[in-house]
């Protein structure tokens, strides 16, 4: 199955006797304030992103039980080196209209973190991103499933004055967070990562072609929507 990656940011996270608590589920072994560093990653939230996708309110919901207890990784690299640290906790936060995840970390204070947490505090090493999958993307104009079949609807583009956007819904999985050493990106969305397949820019079709021309490109591009959001489970 193939993974949605979704940029995040990183922040600070107090430490008290509650957050303790949470972090100390997680561990074979009681740990002190002292031993752990811990902040928290302003992951996915109900906006249209750059990629004109959007994670309904529901799916936000989902997606916090399913990340507790997932690791924190270095560039994506799925191997034990690269864990550095643990979600213990997540919540759906709300400013005015915007409802974003946010995810709680930890990380042992060790020579080997040492580095990592010293990059984190400076703001050197601020840049993240998370990785999820869902049931169903729902085209906001037809109301199509992107996951099964294919519609004549192109996200970013306006039908009788309505733009189109696809809805990321029902959460299916959560992955992984990492920490990544590149440049923030210019906005939050989609990071199409080579390691799943997707590519760098959506393919979209020429403006003149009508509809037979874009309903045949569709259907040639269902086959890349499919192992890019992960079809629907058979």
């Amino acid at each position: 199955m193939n993974e949605i990656l979704k940029a995040a940011s990183l922040e600070k996270q107090a430490v008290n006797d509650s957050e303790l608590a949470l972090i100390n589920h997680q561990t074979l072994r009681v740990l002190t304030a002292d031993e752990v560093f811990v902040f928290r990653l302003a992951a996915c939230d109900n906006q249209v992103d750059r990629d004109f996708e959007r994670f309904t309110d529901e799916t936000l919901e989902g997606l916090v039980p399913l990340f507790v207890g997932r690791p924190v990784l270095m560039d994506h690299r799925w191997n034990a080196g690269s864990q550095t640290a643990r979600v213990y906790a997540a919540s759906v936060e709300q400013s005015e209209s915007v409802r974003r995840l946010v995810l709680r970390c930890y990380m042992p204070r060790t020579e080997q973190t040492e580095e990592t947490i010293s990059a984190i505090e400076s703001g050197i090493l601020r840049e993240c991103s998370v990785g999820c999958s869902v049931e169903r993307v729902i085209c906001s104009i037809c109301g199509a499933d992107q996951a099964k079949t294919c519609c004549q609807h192109w996200p970013g583009r306006e039908y009788d004055g309505h733009l189109c956007v696809m809805d990321l819904d029902g959460a299916r999985d959560a992955y992984e967070v990492s920490l990544v050493a590149v440049p923030a990106q210019p906005e939050a969305g989609i990071i199409k990562s080579k390691r799943y397949g997707g590519q760098e820019e959506p393919q979209e079709p020429p403006t003149d072609a009508g509809e037979e021309d874009t309903l045949r490109m569709a259907k040639a591009l269902q086959e890349q929507e499919t192992l890019r959001y992960g079809g629907i489970a058979q």
